[in-house]
């Protein structure tokens, strides 16, 4: 699974920053049949995590209800240079992850 992430490359200590990541994944509902009528599985990514500093800041538990590749956004305060550190799990148990670099100045 890959996942496109957007947090500033730079922020000053104490700024709120916006974190946005979407994840390309089809998000099965379990409620649509295949071309021969059989179903097909239900498969969503149900667990998202980001952790910051080595300290988890953000968790999303997601349902059937989320559309094909989920798109999230929060926010964080920049309180030091670091990674944000993604971690996400969907119902096949296939993870995904993906780290990205914010510099805190002031």
């Amino acid at each position: 699974m890959v996942a496109r992430i957007q947090v500033p490359k730079e922020a000053k200590r104490g700024e709120l920053i916006a974190v946005r990541i979407a994840i390309q994944h089809p998000m099965e509902t379990g409620f649509r049949f295949d071309h021969s009528g059989k179903p097909i599985p239900k498969n969503v990514v149900n667990t998202l995590t980001c952790s910051y500093g080595g300290v988890e800041i953000f968790r999303a538990e997601m349902g059937s209800g989320i559309s094909a590749n989920p798109y999230l956004q929060f926010y964080t305060r920049a309180t030091a240079s670091g990674e944000l550190v993604f971690e996400w799990v969907d119902d096949a148990g296939e993870r995904g992850s993906e780290r990205v670099a914010i510099t805190v100045t002031g």
